[in-house]
């Protein structure tokens, strides 16, 4: 097998050979990409990796009673700046690889037709490059997708809640709150802004937000 390789590329010319370096490992990073985004795994920007949806319950319907916890779900993400997600990036490692995968085996399909090599390597180039666009445009809607799906708990500011657990008086302890932010229904940590205990049951309002957590008062 070896000889009959060694025999087959001993007959191509300096050209094909360079397509042929390009297109065997830019195809192998393909599939690995292909698989890897599969399941969750590919890059969606800086920071936590906005694809993987694991940890993340965003399906939750507050039709059903469900309780979006904020803690679990959303705590963890921090994709830095949310126009790296929005923003179309054109020279990434996806699009990189998608361009030399269909500029590679173009090129070498066209030669193989005889057609002259610069017009082969040219009409390639092209190909790559709007392959390479199209990845750039669909990673981009993705990452759009995928951010318009995320919580931003500066939201809750102004909201009305509803105590689940007692919260104490100020700087005694932490309370928790349940209230609709983006159309599902959140259970939150709660810090009174009083110097009375905020009961269960009670309407208070989110005046400003801690870290993962909420600062209410009474309405």
């Amino acid at each position: 097998m070896l000889e009959n390789f060694s025999q087959w590329w001993d007959t191509l010319s300096n050209l094909l050979k360079v397509l042929y370096c390009i297109a065997f490992p830019s195809t192998f990073l393909l599939i690995i990409q292909t698989i890897m985004s599969m399941f969750g795994a590919h890059d969606g920007g800086m920071g936590h990796n906005i694809s993987d949806t694991s940890g993340l319950d965003l399906d939750a319907d507050i039709s059903d009673g469900h309780v979006f916890d904020f803690h679990h779900d959303v705590g963890d993400i921090d994709g830095g700046d949310p126009s790296d997600f929005s923003s179309m990036r054109l020279f990434t490692l996806q699009t990189v690889v998608a361009f030399l995968t269909v500029f590679s085996w173009s090129s070498i399909v066209l030669v193989g037709s005889d057609v002259p090599s610069a017009l082969a390597i040219a009409i390639g180039a092209v190909l790559g490059a709007v392959t390479m666009a199209l990845v750039a445009k669909i990673i981009q809607m993705s990452a759009k997708l995928t951010e318009n799906g995320t919580v931003n708990l500066k939201n809750a500011i102004g909201e009305t809640a509803t105590v689940y657990v007692p919260c104490p008086p100020k700087n005694q302890g932490m309370g928790k709150v349940t209230l609709t932010l983006q159309g599902r229904l959140m259970e939150l940590g709660a810090f009174n802004n009083g110097d009375e205990t905020i009961a269960t049951g009670t309407q208070v309002t989110v005046i400003d937000v801690r870290g993962d957590d909420v600062i209410i008062e009474k309405e």
